[in-house]
């Protein structure tokens, strides 16, 4: 991509940085010189954050290109903010100090935490962290309208310049083994390609004979009531009041309409979710508002005294997605839930659920049916969307797959996964956001998070012994304060893995997932 006419150089940050002053270098001082110059780079990704934000919401179809040299000049000011060799002299100074003594400190964690995103950043030039950032939201804008017009065509070009240039920040990050894990690494630290793909194939070969099963089934639900009309307006409101119950705070955050679901957290006090809604398909913004509630939740149970340093910050994407998925399927798709929220929808709906059942509810939202769109899929078939996704992405990362060979090898494998021809590329390879917005990497940790998910649920159902008691009454409280104080109120001081482990006293694996995915739909299919 060539020059934009009249962009202008990104004004250097240099001259607000200070030199280290000798008297200054006491432990203390030095720390927080450290915090504060890393609270400001996070306060320039937040602006970034709204930036982005707007661009999906309501920013105008015709403002693309100025908020592409926005996102342009924003990244390349935290980049140039975060890289600066003052943190490298800071980081060194509190290395040496007795802040390591005790791993878990606090201080300790933002150290170890500062110096891994320092050492990470400091390899990739600012010209390619600024043409990642320019070039994502014009791929973003054009992702919007091939998917509209079902034309992988008008995408490729943009997905090949994605590529190539995720295969240059690879490059720069260096690897080991494979350079797919220099990108994943930003969303799930320590983790490995060879891993997941052991992890996954385990998780395969568990879940095809369960849906084969289920699909033999004589006992098939009727899902034609939630075809029925659901005025989005309805909607709206249904989804907010569940979204608040499960204990989103809308006073520190709002909810909006989108072409690609998502939840953003713009700093404390701001967390913004959003979904999309279909007047004749009720499960599809209720339960994309319950799973962007649990990241929201997430966002909103981090201690905001540490927002900007990584004990404010997530886990990992992973640990994210399971927060996400926990509320809106262990939680959401369960029977207690709905004997509490199920009168209160026929009030909202009495039209179109006036004369349905509470078991016949039961078994149409929990149906187990092979489809396109993986942010519509159900519990069982969902990781296999994941799992193809992983498959393409590394791929094209590492050279195996071309970006024009995308569409051919999406559908073979859709069909070969999940028995279904693909139609158009809208329902393939164009669905998700993700590859636009240059996140190789990402997908995985959706897979992750139903595995983390299903664990962190058995763990508090055993710590909170009447927990499907009081969620039929509708008190969900006890289950947010579980996991806030065991995930959310922690930060980065364990990796995901290790945070696993030290609450559920297991490493991460597929059993539990399984275990759940056979105990609950055995039960409504009559396995």
């Amino acid at each position: 991509m060539g020059k934009i006419a009249g962009r202008r150089r990104p004004i250097s940050l240099k001259l607000l940085f200070r030199k280290i002053p000798p008297e200054m270098n006491r432990i203390p001082d030095n720390y927080h010189r450290l915090i504060e110059h890393y609270k400001e780079a996070a306060l320039l990704e937040s602006c970034s954050s709204l930036l982005q934000w707007d661009q999906e919401t309501f920013m105008p179809a015709r403002g693309v290109g100025h908020r592409a040299e926005q996102m342009a000049l924003m990244a390349a000011l935290a980049h140039e903010r975060l890289t600066a060799p003052e943190v490298g002299e800071l980081l060194s100074l509190c290395e040496e100090s007795g802040f390591k003594a005790d791993p878990r400190t606090p201080e300790a964690v933002n150290i170890r935490e500062i110096r891994r995103k320092y050492d990470r950043k400091t390899k990739l030039p600012g010209r390619l962290v600024q043409e990642l950032a320019r070039t994502t939201v014009l791929a973003h804008s054009a992702w919007i309208e091939a998917r509209k017009r079902s034309s992988f065509g008008l995408f490729e070009p943009w997905l090949e310049k994605i590529v190539a240039l995720k295969r240059e920040e690879a490059k720069a990050l260096e690897f080991e083994s494979s350079p797919y894990d220099a990108l994943l690494d930003e969303f799930e630290p320590g983790e490995k390609e060879s891993r997941l793909t052991c992890l996954f194939d385990q998780l395969r070969q568990g879940l095809v004979p369960l849906i084969e099963k289920i699909v033999g089934a004589a006992r098939q639900p009727d899902t034609s009531f939630l075809r029925r009309e659901f005025p989005a307006g309805r909607q709206r409101v249904f989804g907010e009041m569940a979204a608040a119950a499960i204990g989103f705070d809308f006073s520190g955050g709002r909810l909006d309409k989108v072409v690609h679901p998502f939840c953003m957290t713009i700093g404390p006090g701001d967390t913004r979710i959003t979904t999309r809604y279909d007047q004749q398909d009720f499960s599809q913004a209720f339960f994309g508002i319950l799973h962007e509630a649990g990241h929201g939740i997430y966002s909103q149970g981090l201690d905001p005294d540490q927002f900007g340093t990584p004990m404010g910050e997530a886990v990992s994407l992973g640990i994210h997605e399971s927060q996400s998925r926990m509320w809106e399927n262990f939680v959401g798709h369960s029977r207690p839930f709905w004997e509490h929220f199920f009168p209160r929808a026929q009030g909202v709906f009495q039209e179109a659920l006036g004369d349905v059942g509470l078991e016949q509810f039961l078994q149409a939202v929990n149906e187990v049916k092979p489809s396109y769109i993986r942010t519509q899929a159900d519990e069982v078939t969902y990781n296999l969307h994941i799992i193809l996704r992983f498959e393409l992405e590394r791929e094209l990362i590492s050279g195996a797959l071309s970006p024009s060979e995308v569409p051919g090898a999406w559908n073979e494998r859709f069909k070969k996964l999940l028995g279904l021809e693909v139609p158009d590329d809208s329902r393939g390879c164009l669905q998700d956001t993700h590859w636009s917005d240059g996140l190789f990497g990402y997908f995985p940790t959706y897979c992750l998070g139903n595995l983390y998910a299903a664990q962190f649920f058995s763990s508090a159902s055993r710590d909170i012994p009447e927990l499907e008691n009081l969620m039929a009454r509708g008190i969900f409280r006890p289950l947010a304060d579980w996991l806030r104080g065991n995930i959310h109120s922690q930060g980065m001081r364990y990796r995901a893995g290790e945070l696993v482990e030290r609450v559920t006293g297991a490493q991460p694996g597929t059993g539990q997932l399984l275990d759940y995915l056979n105990v609950k739909f055995g039960a409504l299919y009559g396995l």
